[in-house]
């Protein structure tokens, strides 16, 4: 029950943030609006991380096989993007090179960061 429980909250995020989507004229999708939304909710302790924990965690461990059914349709309509496939595989390379780099980048200042507040006697965490 209790992953039900976990489901349902992250469910019910997630088609909020679907509202939100075509309430806000904005050129957002609603996957982000959800993620902000939730991440809101976990900042102000409205929703706590023990209440969703578990089925987040089961989500990520299965993330990759999320990813199949957009790669079987990619294959399907290969005739369409074999005249821009070198284009679309190097900026996909150039592109993932990149959010590596920042990705990277940002957590070594982030752990840089809460270092320099350990040493400083402040625990690295914020109050």
């Amino acid at each position: 029950m209790k992953y039900v429980k976990e489901f349902t909250i992250i469910l019910g995020i997630t088609l909020v943030g679907e509202w939100l989507k075509y309430i806000l004229p904005m050129p957002v999708p609603a996957g982000v609006y959800g993620l902000f939304l939730l991440l809101f909710l976990l900042c102000t302790g409205i929703v706590k991380l023990e209440q969703i924990e578990t089925t987040g965690n089961f989500l990520l461990e299965i993330m990759s096989v999320m990813f199949v059914p957009a790669a079987v349709g990619l294959i399907e309509s290969y005739e369409q993007i074999r005249p821009v496939l070198i284009p679309l595989i190097c900026i996909c390379s150039i592109s993932t090179i990149i959010v590596m780099a920042v990705t990277g980048k940002a957590a070594d200042w982030m752990i840089r960061r809460r270092q320099a507040g350990a040493k400083n006697g402040k625990g690295g965490q914020r109050p």
